[in-house]
């Protein structure tokens, strides 16, 4: 290897592992603020669920949505219409 790629390679390994320890940090920010939302008294699994659904398609959602509702009516979770006849 030429030692110009050498001297590339260090860099991109020090800027991979300085951008490791922002993640890290930013990481535990988060951790943080979802810390003092429950001390609010909000539930921390329903908010990282919406920021998940936040992230995704409405089209994805939606199906998701749809095969959720059939899994649970298939397995006894929820009434079905019929039950109410």
């Amino acid at each position: 290897m030429h030692s110009g790629d050498v001297n590339k390679l260090k860099q991109y390994m020090e800027k991979i592992e300085n951008l490791e320890v922002e993640k890290s940090e930013i990481q535990e920010q988060i951790s943080d603020v979802f810390s003092q939302a429950k001390s609010d008294g909000f539930d921390v699994k329903i908010m990282k669920r919406i920021l998940k659904l936040k992230k995704m398609r409405t089209e994805d959602r939606e199906n998701e949505d749809l095969l959720l509702d059939t899994y649970m009516l298939a397995l006894g979770l929820v009434p079905s219409d019929d039950s109410e006849e």
